[in-house]
This record gives C-alpha cells, structure tokens and sequence, in this order.
C-alpha cells in the first residue's frame, strides 16, 4: 500500500509540476512526499523527476512510470468499484471542480448531504474558475455553467442558470436608476473578465438590444463583482443563484427587470459514459434532482 501511496503522489506531481502544491493537495507535509518520491526512484531504481528551482518536469523514465501509475491506481479503482457492487455501499474518492462562486452558494451543501447518504465516499472539491483538462487531472466530474460546453466531454444539464442585472440601493439613488440598456453606457458597470466583459447583450419580447458597458472593475469571479455592487460599486450581471437572498433582504435591487440577458446551463462534464463508476452515477442522479427543484 506503500508504494500505491507513493504512485498517488507521484502523478500528483506529474500533474502540478510542484511539491507544495502535491502537499496541498494530499493534505500532507512537503518532506511527506519528497520521501515517497524519493522511495519510488529508490525502488524503481530511476530518477522519475528533474527539479530546478522553477518547475519540475518528468524524465524518460518518469513518462513511463507515469503511464504506469496511472494504469495501477486506475486498476485499484475498478476493485473497489467491484467491492462496492457486492455490498451496495459507495466507496473511494471522487475527484470534482466547479466555479468558486457555485461551489460556495450551492454545491459544498450538496455535497455535503449526499455524503452524510453515504459515510464510506469521500470527495475532493477543486474550486477554480479555470479550465482544467479533466483527463490529465483525474477529475471525475467538472459542474460548470456555459450556453455551449465542451463538445469533447458529455455534458449533463443540471439546472437552468438565468441572471440579472443588479446594484445597490444607494449606487441607483446617487447615479439614477437606467430605463433602457443604452443608458448603461453612463453608468459604472461591474463585468465578468471571462465573459462579456464589455459587451452585454439585452431580449424584450422580439427586440434584442446590445450595449458596450464602461467597466472600471472587471474580474473573473462572479463572487467578487456581486461584493462590489453591495458595497455601492455599480451595476453588475449576476446569477440568479448568487443575487436572489440578496434582492429578497433588498440589499440589492433589480436593473432593467424587464429586459431579459442570455441565459445559461448548469451542466455536470464528464470525459465518457464507460466505466462510469456508480458513485459518479450516483451523485449525479442526486445533483440533477437537487438542482432542478431549485427556483433560481
């Protein structure tokens, strides 16, 4: 079990390209997995990593061990899967990544409920707003919101993801209040880097509307722009799912209700429909009827 330990931290270096980031990730000391890596190429008798003070990169050796590796922990996988077939209990770890603003409103309570369903599962959360390759990475499933997701990966809609255009009560009376969408062009607008950053685009019935917004904050968290509006900073595109307590204690207040934004997909990605392991089956079923019951 040893050597599986070290074959874990071993592609999880491979995959990081760091130390710390290993130790992290594994919740263990960095001194932890120098000595597991030091252990494989003492066992293997090959040196697996070449380290510089910037990156560490694999050697020959260390692309073969890799393919290895990752073919042994893939191996000890399906035997648990095959354990859990007989006693009907979910085992292992799943490996998930989501948008940090979705993983903080709604999926860590998820996630948090469908393990209490099941004590013998763990999950490993990676909130990024980045993409990731989910091959390379070894997640299991990726909950992302998009209009057009990865053709390459089977995409699972969750739920809807409507947004609106809001600010906050004292921002509306110090600027005014716009009526139409060209007025926005006057107004300090809060926009999302990774998307729409200064062109947003406005339906109302057969009309459609598109606006270039001046934007003096931009970033590339939906979290953090929803913060700035509450603190009087502008007017900012939000999720339903972030705004809504929000509009409800009327700490924000809807712009341009009458005028709808292009709306988007909460979907759950995953690499293949083969050899999906039923804890992944499993929480998906749970996700999918969670999510869609929810009145964003």
């Amino acid at each position: 079990m040893d050597r599986l330990t070290a074959m874990k931290v071993f592609c999880e270096v491979a995959a990081s390209g760091s130390f710390s980031a290993t130790a992290d990730k594994l919740d263990m000391s960095r001194a932890m997995v120098t000595r597991y890596i030091a252990e494989l190429e003492d066992w293997l008798d090959a040196r697996l990593l070449q380290r510089t003070t910037r990156k560490v990169t694999l050697t020959d050796a260390g692309e073969s061990c890799l393919r290895r590796s990752q073919q042994m922990l893939a191996l000890m996988g399906d035997i648990e899967e095959e354990t859990t077939r007989h006693d009907g209990e979910l085992r292992g770890q799943l490996r998930l990544t989501s948008s940090m603003s979705f993983g903080f409103a709604h999926l860590a309570a998820a996630l948090s409920d469908f393990l209490q369903q099941h004590p013998q599962l763990k999950i490993d959360l990676n909130v990024s707003d980045r993409t990731v390759n989910l091959v390379e990475e070894r997640i299991d499933l990726a909950i992302r919101i998009s209009s057009e997701p990865d053709p390459l990966l089977i995409a699972k809609p969750l739920a809807s993801c409507p947004s609106v255009l809001v600010a906050a009560p004292g921002y509306l009376l110090a600027h005014g209040t716009p009526t139409e969408p060209a007025a926005l062009t006057h107004h300090r607008c809060l926009s999302y880097a990774n998307f729409g950053k200064s062109r947003w685009q406005f339906q109302r019935g057969e009309e459609q509307q598109s606006v270039n917004v001046s934007s003096r904050l931009s970033a590339n968290e939906a979290t953090v722009l929803l913060h700035a509006a509450l603190a009087g900073g502008g007017i900012a595109l939000q999720p339903t799912y972030l705004a809504q307590p929000y509009l409800a204690a009327g700490q924000l207040q809807a712009v341009l209700p009458d005028w709808g934004v292009p709306a988007m997909t909460i979907y759950a990605l995953y690499p293949s429909r083969r050899h999906l392991s039923p804890a992944v089956r499993a929480l998906l079923d749970f996700l999918h009827a969670r999510f869609q019951a929810q009145p964003w």
